[in-house]
């Protein structure tokens, strides 16, 4: 790595499900989203196409992300036309569905949480933290209730959530 890919270095943590109610006060922004996985090798890690609706507005992106360590990936993003989109589509990994979610965006000790709910978990969430360095601590607010830290953990990543698999499937908590 030449110090000029952009990273991306999170925390993610597996969560008590907070109630809406609580996201909503919470929260800044809640943002709809459909992530669908492309058809890719290992040396090219992950690539998406993510369809983000906010209010009125819809937005597309192509996203590629390559793991650095537990904590850190390369993560290239930028935004794309419908067309280019729907062109991108056509080369969905039929091994994966889309991912829907709906995310929160919420400020807390200087950073920003993003909390994942899933229409498949009635009981967890995700929350993530992103940081700008490794060893940064990470404070959540007292309404979060953690279940376990997943930072590194490929069975809780979006890619290994899309797979053909049953959400009951992962370790009981």
């Amino acid at each position: 790595m030449n110090g000029t890919e952009p990273l991306e270095i999170e925390r993610k943590y597996l969560i008590r499900r907070p109630a809406e109610e609580t996201l909503r006060r919470e929260s800044t922004e809640r943002i709809d989203i459909t992530q669908t996985y492309l058809l890719s090798g290992p040396a090219e890690g992950t690539r998406r196409v993510r369809h983000s609706r906010r209010g009125d507005g819809e937005t597309w992106y192509y996203t590629e992300k390559l793991r650095l360590s537990e904590r850190t990936r390369i993560e290239r993003e930028r935004e794309i036309s419908p067309a280019e989109a729907a062109g991108l589509l056509a080369r969905a990994d039929g091994e994966r569905r889309p991912i829907e979610k709906t995310r929160w965006r919420v400020p807390y000790a200087g950073h920003t949480l993003e909390i994942d709910v899933f229409p498949f978990w009635t009981d967890r969430a995700f929350c993530e933290v992103e940081l700008e360095r490794e060893d940064e601590a990470v404070s959540l607010p007292p309404w979060i209730t953690v279940l376990k830290e997943v930072t590194g953990d490929p069975r809780y990543t979006n890619s290994a959530l899309a797979r053909e698999i049953p959400m009951d499937t992962l370790e009981e908590l």
